[in-house]
Order: structure tokens, then sequence, then C-alpha cells
């Protein structure tokens, strides 16, 4: 809005000093462009071709018979008052002081008002205004109010400890006393650390509405600007603004685009970002107290903030913000869902069971999903089965019935995610298969959902082998039942997963003794994944963990073969089950493969999963079939 106003200000203004000159360039024109010579004038005097005539010192304007003005210079000694009266001109005089005055006005406005609007300028960039033209150099921090919405720890569930921590604060704002009597100081910082969606910034303002001072808020890229010194001239205005309002709380979201580690990148180790960082350490905790000023901070990227930083006496705590468990998901879900009519079938702990690793930003975007497709419905409350959908949609993708597959694709995909499911039910230690689809699912022509029946915290070595024979079992089914020469692409997902399955295995986590216990990885982890750092070992050694890769992903392909070759009746009788029915849950999948009857009507092609039971969990582990001609989606 700010800068729409300096941009049409700035127009006004140009279109106005362009008027005024047009104006006073247009008169002196028009003038010249009626100049007659003093002979021409008398000559038009005694032809009677002059109605009026003015005196100015020594031009002379005069009005022709044809209503034309006309202006000429009249010589020193020249006397024309008795001409003009002897041929009954009408005289009229203007005294020379007077019309000097006003041509030296008239010529110094343009310049005054230049003048006018250069003061006016030079007093807002020296701090006049805060949107000047040196308004760059100030700070963009807001003050959180009240009208922004209020926000209180009552709206924060699944992050107890976090909260905990976090409350203390408040409790020191509200408090001091309490805490000083035995010697104790108010924190200077806390760092929120945690994946994306778990709520950082939501605990940043429950602080703020549950503190009750003042609350700023700013995000680590508004420091940043092309100009040299603006971000460090921004840290200075934040806290002078902060010391006036002490005691108070900065909030600084995504920190980690201002406090990288110095020394590193571009720039010589001297570029605009480490002096911006530079003055935020001395603001934090120089040589000048900032008393009363606690700077709370959000990031997902711990690992390349600066060693600086995150000592204390700036950073006093650091706050983890994990994915919450079971306990916490079903808190979360019941914050979310205060809003959303519920229906009585719906049980919120069976949801937060079927949704491991999901976020607390996830939740939200659960129960949104879910509001909305019972909104489409015409359904007057949120029932279970809405929930069932939205998981599955979060999940997997949204269903594109309109997608045009032949029967022979139909069949192919079938025969590929039932190897899937027949080699994940009789592999050990592997997760419930939750549901098999062959209707295609976002970029997938259909997906096995196995899903933990608990969160996780660590993983076996028989696990992995498992994961990785399941994923091979598509392929196998498909030289099974079509040959070697008629396999298709649609593998690419699982081949993918299974080559990161077993490096991390090989590389990471010292599965083999060949290999010794070595980190050959060489990854800086983050909450946003690990990047890779290069490689340090020898060529000798990169090519036994090639080797090691290779065969223990051989070893799982083998395994998945072993499997389907003994088991080939449940592979066809569920390959059968699902060309019939398209969809089928955990439950069902086994009923199908012991050859029981499901007992489905025809009108519900798409059956949802039963409310309850195990089938009722939740993360995609295993990628589906994916259409050949695309990259293939990694998997969750």
């Amino acid at each position: 809005m700010g800068n729409a106003r300096n941009i049409a200000f700035w127009v006004v203004l140009f279109l106005l000093i362009l008027a005024l000159f047009n104006l006073f360039s247009g008169g002196q024109s028009t003038l010249a462009s009626n100049a007659r010579n003093y002979s021409d004038f008398v000559t038009a005097v005694e032809a009677g071709n002059v109605s009026q005539v003015t005196l100015d010192g020594e031009e002379v304007r005069y009005t022709g018979t044809d209503g034309r003005q006309y202006v000429t210079i009249k010589p020193e000694d020249a006397q024309i008052t008795d001409l003009l009266i002897a041929e009954g001109i009408p005289v009229q005089a203007r005294s020379q002081e007077q019309s000097t005055f006003t041509t030296f006005i008239l010529s110094l406005l343009p310049f005054l008002l230049l003048i006018g609007v250069w003061i006016y300028f030079m007093n807002r960039m020296q701090g006049g205004g805060r949107g000047g033209a040196m308004g760059f150099g100030k700070s963009r921090a807001k003050l959180l109010t009240e009208k922004h919405g209020r926000v209180t720890f009552d709206d924060v569930a699944g992050i107890d400890e976090a909260k905990d921590e976090l409350e203390e604060i408040v409790e020191f704002l509200r408090n001091p006393q309490k805490f000083s009597r035995l010697g104790g100081k108010i924190p200077k910082g806390a760092l929120l650390v945690g994946p994306p969606g778990t709520g950082k910034t939501l605990l940043a303002r429950a602080i703020a509405g549950e503190a009750g001072v003042p609350f700023f808020t700013i995000s680590g890229s508004d420091f940043v600007e092309m100009f040299v010194g603006v971000g460090a001239s921004r840290v200075r205005d934040m806290f002078e603004q902060a010391k006036k309002n002490a005691p108070c709380i900065v909030f600084i979201d995504e920190i980690d685009a201002v406090g990288r580690s110095r020394g590193v990148g571009y720039g010589g180790g001297n570029d605009e970002r480490e002096q911006t960082l530079n003055q935020l350490l001395v603001e934090m905790d120089g040589f000048e107290a900032n008393e009363g000023i606690i700077i709370v901070a959000a990031t997902n990227r711990p690992d390349v903030l600066d060693p600086a930083l995150l000592r204390p006496g700036r950073f006093d705590r650091q706050v983890q913000v994990p994915n919450p468990d079971i306990k916490g998901r079903e808190k979360i879900l019941g914050v979310h869902a205060r809003k959303v009519p519920l229906g009585p079938d719906v049980d919120l702990r069976i949801i937060a069971r079927g949704t491991p690793g999901f976020s607390g930003a996830d939740l939200a975007n659960l129960v949104n999903e879910a509001a909305l497709m019972a909104a489409r419905v015409g359904r007057r409350f949120v029932t279970m089965v809405d929930f069932e959908n939205a998981k599955d949609k979060v999940m997997m993708g949204s269903e594109r019935r309109s997608m045009v597959m032949t029967e022979d694709e139909k069949k192919l995909t079938a025969y590929h995610e039932a190897g899937h499911a027949v080699v994940g039910l009789n592999v050990p230690q592997h997760d419930p298969i939750h549901k098999a689809t062959i209707i295609p699912r976002g970029r997938a022509l259909g997906l096995v959902l196995s899903l933990p029946e608990r969160d996780q915290l660590s993983v076996s070595l028989t696990k992995y082998k498992s994961k990785i024979a399941m994923a091979m079992g598509g392929r196998v089914a498909e030289e099974l039942i079509f040959g070697p020469e008629n396999v298709t692409s649609g593998a690419a997902s699982d081949i993918q997963q299974v080559s990161k399955i077993a490096r991390a295995m090989v590389t990471q986590f010292g599965f083999e003794p060949d290999l010794g216990y070595v980190d050959y990885a060489n990854e800086q982890q983050s909450y946003l994944g690990g990047y890779s750092g290069g490689t340090n070992h020898s060529a000798a050694t990169q090519k036994m963990i090639d080797d090691k890769v290779k065969e223990i992903i051989d070893e799982g392909y083998h395994t998945a073969k072993r499997i389907l070759t003994e088991r080939a009746d449940d592979l066809e009788r569920l390959a059968q089950g699902l060309l019939e029915y398209e969809t089928l849950t955990g439950n069902e999948i086994t009923r199908v493969i012991a050859g029981e009857p499901l007992n489905r009507g025809d009108d519900d092609p798409d059956p949802t999963p039963p409310s309850g039971g195990a089938s009722v969990t939740a993360i995609p582990k295993t990628g589906g079939r994916r259409k050949p001609g695309l990259e293939p989606e990694p998997s969750a």
C-alpha cells in the first residue's frame, strides 16, 4: 500500500512540474508568435486597425480590430500617447515596478516548488517518515496486536515438552520476582527447532497471546537486502524499537536465512549477510545489555546456524518441536476438530493411530479435507468415511477414475500390486497391509499401502530386507505371469526405493561387516533431508559399496521370487480380486487370499475400511506401479 502511494505521489508531482513549465513556456511562445515591429504598430494605429492599447513600461500590448493580441517594444524616445488619444484609441498603463515584481515572482515559482519538494524528501530521508527514500534501512518488524487473532497455549497441542519450556518464559515475564529472588535471570532467547509443520510459529504466537507484552515479529529474509549495510541497519533499528517497548518479545522466523555460519559461501567471508549476522550477535549479547528483550527464533535448519549464535547468552534454550506421537496427534486432531461438526462414529484415537509421521500441519490439512469431502456430498456433519477418504487422498493422491486404461494395462497393474501384497504378507517383521488399489491415484497407476501399527523409532536389519523384498514383488510378479520379455517400466519407483534403502544400509547403518562400521555417506542430516557433502573414500571402496548394494537388492529379488513361486495361487486370487473390486482393505485382502467371499454389494465398488481394527493405521511405505514415462515419486 505504501509503495503504491509513493508511486502515485511521484506521478502527480511530475505532472504538476510538467504543467508549470508548459504554462510558462507556453505564454512566452504565444507572445513570441504575436510579436510585431514598432513601425507595424504605428501603421496599424494610423490605419485604424487597433482597438485597445496597454502600456507596460517599454512593452506595448495592443488588440487589433480582428480581436487578436499583439506585442511590440517602444523605443525610448518614442511618444505615442498623443497619437493614440488623437485616434480615439483607449489606453491603459501599468506601473513598471509592479510589472517587474510580478514577472520576477512568476519566474521563481517553479524553482520554489522544486526546492520545497526537495526539503520535504530530505526530511523523510533523515527519519521524518518510515516509508521514505531511506526507509530500506528501517526495521520491518511488525507489532502483533489483538486484531491479528489471539492464540493461547490452549490452541497448542501435541508438543507438551516444548510448551512447558516456553510457558516458563511467559512466567518470567509475568512474575520475575519468583525467579530473581533465587538469583535466576530471565533467558535471553529461545530457539525453536523442528521439522516443517510442527507448530513452531504457532508456539511463538501463543507466547504473544499469553505473555501480555509487546510482541514483534519479523522474518529472517527481511534483513537481507541488495544494498550493503542495510541488514545491519535494520537489526539496529529493530532492537531500538524493542528497547522502547521493553519488556517485550522479538520473534524471528526462519532465522537460518540470516544466521548461517560465517566464512562459507560467496562473498569471501565479508558479504552483506555476515555483516547482518555480526550486528545481530552484538545486539543479542554484546557490550551493551538488552534487559527485558527476549528473542524467540524458529528454524528447521539448525545444522547450518553459526555456533556463536547458538551459545548460551544468546539462545539460552534450544526447544525441540518434533512430529507428534499418537497421543499428541489425538490432541491436535481435537484442536482442529473444534470448529468441525463431527458425526457420532468419528473416533479421533483411531485416526491418530492411522497417521504416524504426520505433522501438525498435515493433521490440520486432513481435517480440512474431510470437511470439504463431507460438504461436497451435502452432509451436515463429518463422518469417519470422510476422514478415511481424506486420509487416502492425502497419502496416495486423488483418484483418477477418468484415466483411460486398457484391459491389458489393468491386468498388468493388478498382478503388479498383488505381487507387492503377497510378498508383504509373507516376509518377517513387515508392516501390515492397509490397502491395495488399481485405481490410478496421483501419478501412480496402482498402490499398495503398508502401514506401521505404532510409531517407530528404529528399524531392524530384518525389516529393511523385508521392505526390499516387498518392493521387488511387483517386478517379480510381472516376470512370472507375463514373461521376462513383457515386463514394463512400472517398477521404476520400486527400484528407486530399494536402491535408496540398500545404499543407506551399506553406507550409514553399518549393516555390512565387510565394510566395517564407517559412515561412507558423508551426509549432513537436517530436518529437510540429508544433502551430500562429497565422498572421501577410494574407488575400490566405492566399488565394494556398489557390489554390496546390488547384493542386498538381488537377495530381496530372489526372496520375492521364491515367495511368489510358492504362493502362485495366492497371487492369482488376489489379482482377480483386485480386477473385480479395484480396491481392497487389509482385512479383505486376507479373505480374498483365503478364498472367502466378501459379501459386498455391486453398488459399492469403492469400499471404505472399517472404523476399527488394525487396518486403520497410516503412512505409505511402498510405492505402487508408476505410469511409464513419468518420473517416479520418492516413497514417503
